[in-house]
C-alpha cells in the first residue's frame, strides 16, 4: 500500500524522539496524527514537516486514565484507522523513592505503562483483521538495569520492554509486529523534565534524538522485536546480562548520582 494512504499515530510528538519520528515518517510520505498536551507545540511540530504531509493533531494529557479512549475517539472523528502506532510519550522522575512526589510517580506509571498498553490494545484488533500493522514502543536501556534514584522510571521501562516482547510473540504470524526501542541518554527535554540536571548520566556524550528515532523506525519497519540505539549501549547491556544485579544497582547509583 502507498505510504500516503497509511496513518501513523505518534504520542509525545511535539519534541525529542517523537518529533524526529514525525519528521522521518513525514519524509517517507505517511499521513500523521500527532498527540501531545500542548496545541501550540503540536502546531509548531506540524509546521516543521514536509508541506506535502497530511498531518493532524489530537491534544490530550496522556497521564490521565481516560486519555487512550479520548485519543482513539479523535482518530475516529478524523475518519482514520491506525496502520502504525508509535508509543513515544513518557516521563521520568529523579530522586530516591521516599523523597519524590507520589502523585508524580503515579502519573508517570499511567503515562509510561497504562496508556501505552491501552493504546496498543485499542489499535490491535483492526491491525490483526487487516493482516498488517506496526507498533513501536519507546522503552530505554534503563529497562535492562535496576534503577536506584529513578526506581519507578526504570521499572516502567522494564515493563515496556517485557510487554513489547510478549505481545510481538503473541502476534507472530498475523502480519503485525511490535518493536521496543531502547535508547540510552539522548539529547531531548527528558533530563530537564526529570530534574536530572546534576546527574552524571547526562554529563557525558549523549545521542541525538534524530539518531534514536531513525534506529527505532528502521527496526520497526523491518519487524525487529528489540532495537538498541548505539554500539556502546549494546556493549553495556551485554555486560549487564552477566554482572550480579546487586553490583549493577550500585553502579547505577554511582552513575546517576550528582556531580559534586
Amino acid at each position: 500500500m502507498d505510504a500516503s494512504q497509511q496513518t501513523v499515530l505518534i504520542t509525545g510528538a511535539n519534541s525529542g524522539i517523537g518529533l524526529e519520528c514525525a519528521r522521518i515518517m513525514s519524509n517517507l510520505g505517511y499521513r500523521l496524527i500527532l498527540v501531545g498536551r500542548s496545541k501550540e507545540r503540536l502546531q509548531e511540530a506540524i509546521d516543521s514537516l514536509s508541506s506535502e504531509t497530511e498531518a493532524h493533531m489530537i491534544v490530550s494529557d496522556l497521564s490521565l486514565p481516560s486519555a487512550a479512549i479520548e485519543v482513539m475517539t479523535g482518530v475516529r472523528e478524523l475518519g482514520c484507522s491506525i496502520d502504525i502506532l508509535i508509543n513515544n510519550a513518557g516521563v521520568g522522575l529523579y530522586g530516591a523513592l521516599l523523597e519524590t512526589d507520589p502523585v508524580k510517580e503515579e502519573d508517570m506509571m499511567q503515562l509510561n505503562m497504562q496508556t501505552l498498553v491501552q493504546l496498543t490494545r485499542l489499535v490491535l484488533p483492526e491491525m490483526v483483521q487487516r493482516g498488517s500493522g506496526r507498533i513501536l514502543n519507546v522503552a530505554s536501556t534503563a529497562a535492562f538495569f535496576p534503577g536506584p534514584l529513578m526506581a519507578v522510571y526504570y521499572a516502567t521501562k522494564a515493563f515496556v520492554l517485557s510487554f513489547s516482547e510478549a505481545i510481538d510473540e503473541e502476534l507472530r504470524g498475523t502480519g503485525v509486529t511490535v518493536t521496543a526501542l531502547c535508547p540510552g541518554p539522548t539529547s531531548t527535554g527528558f533530563a530537564k523534565t526529570a530534574d536530572m540536571g546534576r546527574s552524571r548520566l547526562f554529563k557525558g556524550r549523549i545521542a541525538t534524538a534524530r539518531d534514536a528515532a531513525q534506529t527505532g523506525i528502521s527496526g520497526m519497519l523491518a519487524g525487529k522485536r528489540v532495537v538498541i540505539d548505539g554500539a556502546m549501549n549494546r556493549i553495556m547491556i551485554a555486560f549487564a546480562r552477566i554482572l550480579p544485579r546487586r553490583l549493577l544497582a550500585r553502579l547505577v547509583t554511582f552513575i546517576q548520582g550528582p556531580v559534586r
